[in-house]
């Protein structure tokens, strides 16, 4: 059976060829099952590409506003959100979360900052007691147990991902700031205003046009690999609750609000917001954040080693910054996902960019920084 030629949707500026030619090695050199890519220069979309398949029999095609979860690149986010607020002067970034969360200080937690939580510096990645599946639905049963939770070190001394436990404690901040939940804000705040087809908590409406993940090959895990010994550190900050292998195309993971995992977009989405944060913080008439907050959120807060994942990572503040096996700009911010996806603002360079896929594939993955690459490549 010979396999019929890949077509690629969409647009792309002849001064941007070569991201096209990157999309299209990626189907054919790495495993590309189903994507989007985007990207923009001074505001306006250069690239925004679609190909493939929603499904691994590739019998239903990848259309314009097919959405995927994104898993943490979700956390770029909930971070905008936490800076949104800080703007406004609602949210002091030095400040204790006890400050907004008085529960929050429990087991030696008092002087834990919103610094602290945003740079993966709180000491608090994994929560200690067991807790089953469902637990990872219920919010309030889930802020109580990290409420509760004792840290793994003294708190700002080292930092280690807070892989799930991130999204609680900015989402928790938001609602206790704001009063709405940090999807709602989102929805309101970002995602409404700007025309983002980005959803952290998905209604039912939108559940027709959403690819399933489809599990790193070779296993049947459609989510990240659990790392370490079981009861260790680091296999209970990705491992407790545990969910199904398949829970991420489940309805109830869709529908809930997971602000370190479970965002749904696309590429366009991903590029559309961090392109408001590449040109000062303000898209279309719509102002998200200043330049100065922009630059706030970009100094390094950790760099090194990674207490949980045991592999270099680099913060700022809630977002990631570059390393130098990314292909982003030096100053650039924003976050990546487990198994390929990313998204990234470069105010020096004025462009951002998207990308959101099906296809889980480990660490090692060359997918998103060759399109990134080809991306600077083209300016």
């Amino acid at each position: 059976m010979v396999e019929a030629a890949l077509e690629i949707h969409g647009t792309c500026e002849p001064r941007f060829e070569r991201v096209r030619e990157a999309f299209a090695r990626n189907f054919a050199d790495s495993g590309e099952v189903g994507a989007s890519v985007s990207a923009t220069l001074e505001g306006e979309t250069v690239v925004d590409l679609w190909a493939g398949h929603l499904d691994p029999e590739r019998t239903r095609p990848w259309e314009r506003d097919t959405i995927v979860n994104v898993w943490s690149s979700t956390k770029g986010m909930a971070a905008l959100c936490a800076h949104m607020l800080a703007e406004r002067g609602q949210l002091d970034i030095d400040a204790p979360v006890a400050q907004y969360w008085p529960e929050f200080a429990q087991a030696g937690k008092a002087a834990v900052t919103v610094r602290h939580a945003l740079s993966h510096r709180a000491g608090v990645p994994a929560i200690r007691e067991p807790l089953p599946p469902e637990a990872l639905y219920d919010w309030d049963r889930m802020t109580a147990a990290i409420a509760r939770t004792e840290p793994w070190w003294e708190p700002g001394t080292q930092h280690g991902y807070h892989a799930r436990v991130y999204g609680f404690i900015v989402g928790e901040l938001v609602r206790r700031i704001d009063g709405r939940t940090l999807g709602t804000f989102f929805r309101e705040e970002v995602a409404g205003p700007l025309g983002a087809d980005f959803h952290i908590g998905l209604a039912a409406e939108h559940e027709a046009r959403v690819a399933d993940t489809l599990p790193f090959p070779g296993s049947s895990a459609a989510r990240p690999v659990v790392p370490g010994e079981p009861g260790s550190m680091s296999a209970l900050t990705f491992g407790n609750p545990r969910p199904a292998n398949d829970a991420v195309n489940s309805r109830e993971w869709r529908a809930a609000e997971l602000p370190s995992s479970n965002g749904h977009g696309n590429g366009r989405a991903l590029a559309r917001v961090y392109a408001a944060l590449a040109i000062g913080g303000e898209l279309d008439g719509v102002r998200l954040l200043s330049p100065e907050a922009i630059d706030r959120a970009r100094v390094e807060q950790s760099n090194g080693i990674d207490a949980v994942v045991g592999i270099p990572l680099r913060f700022g503040l809630g977002f990631r910054l570059p390393l130098p096996d990314v292909s982003w700009g030096p100053g650039a911010l924003g976050h990546s996902g487990a198994g390929g996806s990313a998204g990234f603002a470069d105010p020096e360079a004025r462009l951002s960019f998207g990308y959101a896929m099906n296809q889980m594939i480990p660490r090692d993955d060359p997918r998103s920084n060759r399109l990134a690459e080809a991306v600077y490549d083209s300016l």
